[in-house]
């Protein structure tokens, strides 16, 4: 779901080319959901290979990073650890909606309304452990980190980004900036070229999120953006509260500056259940790895060819990308490591 303020929150395009020679820490979880939901057949279903497994996932872990590698992006990929307690009764409500979903594909599928299957195929997207380890196993043969965070991968990301280990951390949701994060990149992993309903195509974009300036513009600090993301909804609280959209959430924080003023009016007037300091707390109070460094793994070619041609993947295509990894390799070798941040 992620937090939702896009109307609010302060953002500009860049070109990837400006983010050449910066690591960026991408919130695994995060990018796998939109391979799984974007790359897909014509009638919606994901691909696969001659063995029914899916592959969409390796597909844009492989070819997307690839371009972003040749681009002089260091990505650094974060997955997440054991979620909140918190976090869980939307984690059964999500687990639910897919549910509902998947038998509406089925529906869909008997009556060869290819329309319905491509609509409801994507909302039945879930990651299976089989998914997160070939994702890791792939990431790593490519010669990029993968970073385990205790708990929720995001908070990890920013993590690394406030101490500098990383330039940014990169999620299509902004709970991000909530964790602090110095930067936030959107659109990184996504592709670059998006067909739009009317059959045109549109170019899409990284976007780039100062969260000093998103503070500065809005008129808050980081304590008020947490209490008015709490009113809008997070992940521990979907829908936040009834009646309060973005822009009333940020007139309400402004006017009443301090969490338990803001709270003490909101009880008065709307219709809350949650426990807004429990949730509050989650936000300040939480366990990242504490690194000092990461570990770049070396390029094993062996192994990526292990991976994708079980999975069926072209030989051609297989060898025209390692001559991409190898061009990477050399402008490492050019700059020298220690130009990267």
């Amino acid at each position: 779901m992620g937090l939702n303020i896009s109307d609010i929150i302060p953002r500009r395009e860049i070109a990837v080319s400006e983010l050449s020679g910066k690591s960026i820490a991408i919130d695994a979880y995060n990018a796998l959901y939109q391979f799984l939901t974007s790359i897909r057949q014509t009638d919606g279903t994901p691909l696969k290979d001659s063995n029914g497994r899916i592959t969409s996932h390796l597909s844009g872990l492989f070819y997307r990073n690839i371009n972003l590698m040749l681009d002089g992006v260091r990505p650094v990929y974060v997955f997440d650890g054991k979620p909140p307690e918190l976090k869980r009764s939307e984690i059964e409500r999500r687990q639910e909606a897919k549910r509902v979903a998947m038998s509406k594909f089925e529906a869909a599928k008997k009556i060869q309304d290819v329309d319905g299957m491509r609509k409801y195929s994507a909302r039945t997207v879930k990651l299976t452990d089989d998914i997160i380890e070939e994702s890791k196993e792939l990431l790593v043969a490519m010669g990029i980190p993968v970073i385990e965070a205790p708990s929720e991968g995001e908070a990890e990301a920013a993590s690394l980004a406030k101490k500098r280990i990383v330039w940014a951390s990169a999620s299509q949701d902004y709970d991000s900036l909530l964790y602090a994060t110095p930067y936030l990149i959107r659109n990184l992993t996504l592709s670059r070229r998006r067909k739009t309903r009317s059959g045109v195509y549109i170019e899409v974009n990284p976007e780039f999120i100062d969260f000093s300036k998103v503070l500065t513009r809005l008129g808050i600090d980081r304590e008020q953006l947490i209490c008015l993301a709490i009113l809008v909804g997070t992940d521990y609280n979907p829908g936040g509260v009834y009646g309060l959209g973005q822009k009333k959430a940020l007139e309400l924080v402004r006017k009443y500056r301090y969490p338990f003023e803001i709270f003490k009016f909101v009880k008065r007037t709307y219709d809350f259940v949650f426990d807004w300091q429990e949730i509050f707390s989650l936000f300040h109070e939480y366990e990242t790895q504490q690194l000092d460094e990461i570990e770049f793994p070396e390029l094993d070619k062996d192994k990526l060819k292990e991976i994708l041609a079980k999975h069926d993947f072209s030989e051609s295509r297989i060898e025209s990308a390692l001559q991409k990894l190898d061009k990477v390799n050399e402008k490492k070798k050019q700059k020298g490591l220690g130009e990267f941040f």
